[in-house]
């Protein structure tokens, strides 16, 4: 297989370069998809967030109330750092099970991680970058999202800065314009992905250890 991770800050449109990815055949290992399947009602995940955060993360059917959690963590660093040892674990050790079954292939795979930059993985043959200006991140977050312009500024200034996360990049997309901008450097991005040497097919996945990277004031997705 052929290895390589995908990162954007909130509102980058990181998202939309995945979908065009996977509509090229590459296979998508989706962090925050990963995160909301181990905390699925019934899981190990769950059950130790409602014992160390309390029932009110829970909502009435019983599933995670993400907001609640937020409500939590957002401006408590201790609180994200439990948070990060109960649900980090669980979601490494599905990425690896899912490459581990992609070694032996031939497939472009790409691990779309928020948080690549802050937590840095082994192993992978590139880095992408999806990059915008804050100002255009803050626009979508307001437009799009419903988020208010302090908040969305918070959230921002919680990740890595745009310049840390371009000082570690092997492709960037400049995703600031429209999908009739963007198409074109997904075929060239697509290109240089086809040309990278595959990996060996006992490649074994290092699990990264959370917030080994970049250290910015309060960084959190």
């Amino acid at each position: 297989m052929i290895l390589v991770g995908l990162t954007g800050g909130i509102g980058s449109g990181k998202s939309t370069v995945s979908s065009l990815l996977e509509d090229k055949g590459a296979v998508i290992i989706d962090a925050d998809a990963i995160v909301r399947e181990v905390q699925l009602p019934g899981s190990p995940v769950l059950a130790k967030l409602a014992e160390k955060f309390g029932a009110e993360v829970l909502a009435s059917d019983g599933s995670l109330d993400r907001q609640a959690v937020a409500n939590i963590v957002f401006t408590d660093p201790d609180a994200l750092k439990v948070l990060n040892a109960i649900v980090h674990p669980a979601v490494g050790l599905e990425m690896n099970r899912r490459m581990i079954e992609q070694r032996t292939t031939n497939n472009v795979v790409i691990l779309d991680i928020p948080l690549l930059t802050e937590n840095p993985r082994e192993g992978l043959q590139g880095k992408i970058v999806v990059d915008v200006p804050v100002e255009v991140q803050v626009e979508r977050l307001t437009k799009f999202r419903g988020f208010d312009e302090a908040d969305a500024r918070a959230r921002i200034g919680r990740q890595a800065t745009r310049e840390q996360r371009l000082e570690t990049a092997d492709f960037v997309l400049d995703n600031a314009g429209d999908l009739a901008a963007l198409e074109p450097q997904i075929e060239k991005l697509w290109e240089w992905l086809k040309s990278l040497p595959q990996l060996p097919p006992d490649y074994e996945p290092v699990t990264p250890i959370p917030n080994a990277g970049p250290k910015t004031p309060d960084t959190k997705s």
